[in-house]
């Protein structure tokens, strides 16, 4: 150890050098190879959207959970189901009303830990000028492109999307099952 480095000046310098750099999560955006998918019924046949186009920005370490947050834009006219009429229907008023709402939005600041790799993402989703709480529970698998694999409930009664005519819960259930997996790649 170098006469320089064993001062006590030096030491106290460089304990205040460490003390005044706080932790801060990774800033994150998404990388190529992400999903966001949508699992619903109609008359009791399974049928599952995706949503292209997605965009995902993440500030996340699991040591530091207060400092996280989950901003995702979902653009609602792309959504796809495989069934060109039914795409189109999602976009018409009673669904996604896509003319006057051409976005959702989902984030989140509050994030808590369930063991192992396991978190939840407590946030607000905004769809069709509502917005209410959604719970989002992940996995988080590190690297150099992490992966966070959630899965997610929303009611979909709660913001108007199949009202109408399509309100009847026998015909759509209320409750629609979103999974989401979203490569990451730190933000430049």
């Amino acid at each position: 150890m170098s006469h320089e480095m064993s001062s006590p000046a030096a030491v106290a310098a460089a304990l205040v050098a460490m003390m005044a750099t706080p932790a801060f999560a990774t800033d994150y955006v998404q990388a190529p190879g992400s999903t966001l998918v949508f699992a619903s019924q109609y008359d009791g046949e399974t049928f599952t959207g995706s949503f292209p186009g997605f965009a995902t920005k993440l500030s996340f370490d699991p040591a530091h959970l207060a400092d996280a947050k989950l901003d995702v834009t979902i653009p609602l006219a792309n959504a796809k189901t495989g069934n060109a009429d039914r795409d189109s229907t999602l976009q018409e008023a009673d669904f996604f009303n896509v003319a006057k709402f051409a976005q959702a939005q989902y984030s989140a600041s509050k994030f808590r830990a369930l063991g192992g790799n396991q978190y939840a993402a407590d946030g607000t989703l905004s769809l069709r000028g509502v917005s209410k709480p959604v719970t989002l529970t992940f996995t988080w698998t590190p690297g150099t492109q992490p992966v966070l694999a959630g899965k997610a409930t929303v009611k979909r009664l709660d913001f108007g999307v199949g009202g109408g005519d399509w309100a009847d819960t026998a015909s759509i259930p209320n409750e629609v099952a979103i999974s989401t997996k979203v490569v990451l790649q730190p933000a430049k």
